[in-house]
């Protein structure tokens, strides 16, 4: 280590938003400082750190990237799912690709590079030159030049990466590695791994679980057992802090609701990931107004995705406001674009606490099943088509048939499966009824995708990671 007479200088490389709610919102950093590390936020985000939350901060002023190393990413993701396509004989690593965009000549040279390295050169040594490509390519830049002076002034032991997944990040790393700086990566999602997301190569990893492990190790066969550190995920941590639960009434009395009244939430999906979210929505009114009918007290709790500004779901809360109460995510937007919307520490508090007080969540697909059950809280997912589908629209069914899903420990009982419309009724009486539970389940299938040991001690482990590897 460089800082031998005082403690390890450690960056936490923001590359993109992504990485706040783990590493900033959650008691990452204090934990850290109290393992003896000296902790700076190498900041390439517009959310000011300094300003919000009082942390030490590197701002990275440039964030203009080679002009090719977007279409270069993008042939490296086909590449690689042709890889892995040609590898298992599994035809869902192509539904992991996004459409090509052939209208207009410079859409059309760019999709031609990419189709033409999937057909041709998915190799590993084509995977490498594209690689070696793009690393060439962000090396000639000015931001490369500013990164690598930043970090010759403040010569860090080592630089985490928040997320694997950020064309912003390949600079940052490169320059740490040029300056023979160790790099480490923290694997941001779930699903991420088989879906080709990893856009940099650094010396060790971290992942969420043993499974996370052994996905790592069979697609970036390059890597070692020995560079991968299983920890758990920050994410979850805020769940276990006891300390951030409301009341039922003063809760109630923030949102407006009603203290007697049973509620579930319908978490919102992104229009990547469920194009037709607000019919899920509706479907789900519709079986509630039945249970009122029925006399039962019961209504939904609507969160919303936090990056949805389409304005798809207002017709339906304004026909269902009956029923519906929305409560928006407490995300902050820093700027003009759908990707300077950040998140805040206190949506931490409200998502605890909607998990806590509501006694169901209905949801496509995403890891929000996992922030219910450890409340002890059931979710349905709803896996039919909607009568809107048509050509050129995704079918939600699709999510299913994902890698990542293949680890619910049994498909049938690790939550409540609506197949139709009438079955998300069937599903809300039967839990509220006392007749369905599939929470066990669900909490086995949370100790797969997460380390199960001491899952709020993520942040802990993580640390212990770094101590080891400067130790190495």
């Amino acid at each position: 280590m460089d800082n031998t007479d005082s403690n390890p200088k450690i960056f936490i490389l923001f590359p993109d938003g992504v990485g706040l709610r783990n590493f900033a919102f959650t008691n990452f950093k204090e934990i850290g400082e109290q393992q003896g590390f000296d902790i700076t936020y190498w900041n390439n985000t517009i959310f000011p750190l300094q300003e919000e939350l009082g942390y030490p901060e590197l701002k990275i002023s440039s964030t203009k990237i080679h002009p090719k190393t977007t279409m270069l990413s993008h042939a490296r993701k086909r590449v690689e799912l042709a890889l892995s396509r040609k590898r298992t004989n599994d035809k869902v690593y192509s539904t992991y690709r996004f459409p090509l965009q052939w209208t207009g000549i410079k859409k059309a040279v760019k999709s031609g590079f990419v189709k033409y390295h999937e057909v041709f050169r998915a190799t590993p040594q084509g995977w490498q030159r594209l690689m070696d490509q793009m690393a060439t390519a962000e090396r000639s830049t000015t931001r490369f030049k500013e990164l690598k002076k930043q970090l010759e002034v403040h010569r860090p032991d080592l630089v985490f990466c928040t997320t694997q997944r950020a064309t912003q990040a390949i600079a940052p790393i490169l320059a740490a590695q040029d300056l023979s700086i160790k790099t480490a990566c923290w694997i941001y999602s779930w699903d991420n791994l088989p879906k080709g997301m990893t856009t940099i190569e650094t010396d060790y990893y971290f992942v969420w679980s043993n499974l996370m492990k052994e996905q790592l190790l069979e697609y970036y066969p390059k890597t070692n057992p020995e560079q991968v550190f299983v920890t758990g995920t920050p994410q979850f941590e805020p769940h276990y802090d006891k300390g951030l639960l409301l009341s039922r009434k003063r809760y109630c009395e923030e949102h407006h609701l009603n203290p007697e009244t049973r509620y579930i939430c319908f978490s919102g999906d992104d229009a990547t990931t469920s194009p037709l979210d607000q019919y899920y929505l509706e479907d789900t009114a519709v079986a509630v107004r039945k249970l009122r009918e029925q006399g039962r007290d019961v209504a939904i709790i609507y969160r919303k995705v936090p990056v949805d500004f389409t304005g798809r779901y207002d017709a339906v809360l304004e026909e269902y406001k009956d029923v519906i109460t929305p409560i928006a995510p407490l995300w902050k937007p820093m700027g003009e674009q759908w990707n300077q919307v950040m998140p805040t520490r206190e949506d931490f508090a409200l998502l605890v606490n909607t998990c806590h007080h509501c006694d169901l969540v209905v949801n496509i697909c995403s890891s929000m099943v996992f922030d219910f059950a450890i409340h002890g809280k059931p979710t349905i997912y709803p896996n039919y088509e909607q009568p809107q589908l048509e050509k050129g629209i995704r079918d939600i069914g699709q999510n299913y048939k994902y890698v990542h899903f293949r680890s619910m420990p049994d498909v049938d009982k690790s939550v409540i499966w609506a197949s139709s419309k009438s079955e998300i009724y069937d599903g809300i009486k039967g839990i509220l009824d006392g007749n369905l539970n599939p929470v066990p389940v669900t909490k086995k299938w949370y100790g797969i995708v997460n380390k199960p040991e001491q899952p709020e001690k993520a942040s802990e482990r993580i640390w212990e990671g770094v101590g080891k590897i400067l130790h190495a």
